[in-house]
């Protein structure tokens, strides 16, 4: 599916972020705009400032400079509004499943409802679970789990709260070629079937090329 294909209206934008850590400049005046149902991979080089982006786009790190926008309207500013806006409206899916070892793989994919007080969370986690295959290993710990296993209940839960943005970084950076394409597969699935744009920073140039659209961050900017 291409944005030019469809009427997409704009799901995120962000406009002229810009980013330090002390006197290194990671991010410059970058703009960024994702349309519903889009799946955008972001490329580039170690220290390019690819995590950095994602981060301020899922509002787990504040710009310097500059706005984002969700659904044409401004991301909240303070620090308990930010944390229920993301409960609300974003996935996250990380390279390491950040999974509680504690708990079993059905109490993880429910965990982001329950902190929200969602409704009918556990039945809707079920129903996610087998869709991605692992529904027969929700009474297991994370421990008992392959690592493809562990990245379908990280997916899970990132899914629990029925977002409309799925923010992935380096998601298919444990997993070897096939269990790789896999999970590509099944986040175009999802993207599909639940009218999620999706971010992924990634290094697979398999996934890269599959992606609605491919930017290449370098030194803080997009590469033309």
């Amino acid at each position: 599916m291409s944005i030019f294909d469809v009427n997409m209206s704009s799901l995120l934008k962000a406009s002229r972020i810009s980013k330090s850590f002390g006197k290194v400049s990671v991010l410059k005046d970058l703009n960024f705009e994702l349309f519903q149902g889009e799946f955008v991979s972001i490329t580039g080089a170690s220290g390019s400032g690819k995590s950095t982006l994602l981060h301020i786009l899922g509002g787990l790190e504040h710009p310097d400079e500059g706005s984002l926008k969700f659904n044409n309207v401004d991301y909240p500013k303070s620090s308990k509004k930010i944390e229920e806006f993301r409960n609300k409206h974003l996935g996250f899916v990380f390279q390491f499943h950040h999974l509680l070892p504690e708990f079993s793989a059905l109490e993880n994919i429910c965990m982001p409802g329950w902190i929200g007080k969602s409704d009918n969370v556990e039945e809707y986690a079920r129903e996610l679970a087998n869709e991605f295959g692992i529904y027969n290993r929700l009474n297991h710990l994370p421990n008992k789990l392959s690592g493809g296993e562990q990245q379908r209940v990280a997916m899970a839960r990132a899914l629990i709260q029925r977002p409309k943005l799925l923010l992935a970084d380096e998601p298919s950076g444990n997993l070897d070629s096939k269990r790789s394409i896999d999970l590509f597969n099944l986040l175009d699935q999802v993207r599909s079937s639940k009218s999620i744009g999706i971010v992924v920073v990634t290094h697979d140039e398999n996934w890269a090329s599959r992606a609605d659209r491919t930017l290449n961050l370098k030194d803080g900017k997009w590469e033309v």
